[in-house]
């Protein structure tokens, strides 16, 4: 289970459905979704589009994802699909820097999205987010000239929370740098089942 943090905006699903393709369709990895929202079922019907099997969780003003909730997701995915159908599931929590840090899911592994038009500056404004998290990655790039993003600054502020980050430049839009974050996933995976 993959817990999935960032801001609103960042391209949380874009960069799932990007990354459930490769895993698809190069590791035959099968991927399922929790789609944490505080209202709506959008994201979730998008993943449902695209062949993912989505179970939305409407938070009802929390601005994170408990235990409890993502339990009772697995025990549904397990009724639909049955659980040994399924390898991977992200956990694309609710849009927020703050509040989902706190809370275990029960995750194997946790990365955060940060998108390029956020700023540079959220490793020294947010730092217990960037503490935990196993991989940054950080999206957009491919609007890098446009922005007063300074990357090697993060990189460093990220690195001096947390030497151990795994940090991975990509563009869920145009597909650069998927490949290798997906490649990264693989590579915990593999690890995880003891490959």
């Amino acid at each position: 289970m993959i817990n999935v943090l960032s801001s609103p905006g960042s391209g949380k699903t874009t960069t799932i459905l990007g990354t459930n393709e490769r895993l698809r369709d190069k590791a035959g990895l099968r991927c399922a979704v929790i789609e944490g929202d505080i209202a709506s079922d959008v994201d979730a019907i998008t993943m449902k589009e695209a062949g993912m099997p989505a179970i939305q969780i409407n938070t009802g003003g929390l601005c994170h994802l408990e235990g409890n909730m993502i339990m009772e997701a697995v025990d549904a995915f397990d009724q639909a699909v049955g659980l040994e159908n399924i390898d991977v599931i992200f956990i694309e929590n609710v849009g927020n820097l703050v509040c989902p840090v706190d809370f275990d899911l029960g995750e194997n592994l946790s990365i955060m999205i940060l998108s390029v038009p956020e700023g540079d500056d959220k490793p020294l404004k947010y730092p217990l987010m960037f503490t935990v998290c196993d991989c940054l990655i950080v999206n957009k790039i491919d609007v890098l000239p446009y922005f007063d993003f300074d990357f090697d600054a993060m990189c460093e502020r990220a690195k001096k929370l947390n030497p151990n980050i795994e940090i991975i430049p990509i563009s869920a839009k145009t597909g650069e740098g998927v490949e290798k974050w997906a490649d990264w996933l693989r590579a915990q995976v593999k690890a995880w089942k003891g490959e």
